[in-house]
């Protein structure tokens, strides 16, 4: 038998102690999962994770001196952060401040009466690279753009991409997993898979959730659903 792998390093940050306990009480029982510390606003969360560089950290939203839009943002943009991802907590679903975390370089988010099955699914997912935004979850944060128009500014130009990799991203934006993807395009899914990392890569997109935004504020995907 080859070694054990380690344990997936997690960090809470959560300005209610009741629900850090919970939590922790969880991960805890969990093989395989090690809490690494917690904290209970932006601003401790974000000392926390510089600290320890946990694999994942657990973010709330509103957080007394620092809100966790802002400790995400600081976290993805700092290069020494680069392997941490965020996973935002919420108890109200696709609302401003998700979409905001995702601007912001969150991996995704979970509400906080998640079944604790899927947490710890949703903890495995980040863990090994994917983001936390399922297609089915994808199709609704669509709507959340529905009604803004493209934000050319601030964004990655979709010029150094091929035509391929503008094709993924596209398809990717409106939903689509990478098996749709490579139905659409008859590809095989490897394939589609390896055309969506390759754009990620191009555009500095930390994951998927990312890369569906700069999609949307590029202008490349419109609110009809098409191309831009």
């Amino acid at each position: 038998m080859g070694p054990a792998a380690a344990p997936i390093r997690v960090a809470l940050v959560d300005d209610q102690a009741l629900m850090r306990a919970g939590f922790r009480a969880l991960l805890d029982a969990e093989d395989g999962i090690e809490v690494v510390g917690e904290a209970a606003d932006g601003a401790q969360g974000l000392a926390l994770v510089r600290d320890q560089l946990p694999d994942i950290a657990l973010v709330d939203v509103q957080m007394p001196v620092m809100t966790g839009i802002e400790a995400t943002r600081q976290i993805a943009t700092d290069p020494r952060l680069a392997d941490v991802r965020v996973v935002i907590l919420t108890n109200y679903g696709l609302d401003e401040y998700v979409f905001e975390a995702l601007r912001a370089g969150a991996s995704g988010f979970l509400l906080k009466d998640t079944e604790p099955a899927e947490l710890l699914a949703a903890i495995g997912v980040v863990a090994a690279g994917d983001a936390l935004l399922s297609p089915s979850v994808t199709r609704r944060l669509i709507g959340e753009f529905v009604a803004r128009p493209p934000d050319r500014f601030g964004v990655p130009a979709l010029d150094g991409l091929t035509r391929r990799e503008v094709e993924v991203t596209a398809l990717a934006a409106r939903g689509l997993s990478n098996e749709e993807i490579a139905a659409h395009m008859v590809i095989s899914p490897f394939t589609a898979k390896t055309h969506v990392s390759r754009a990620m890569t191009k555009l500095g997109a930390r994951d998927r959730a990312q890369l569906v935004v700069f999609a949307y504020e590029s202008g490349l995907v419109t609110a009809r659903g098409g191309q831009g």
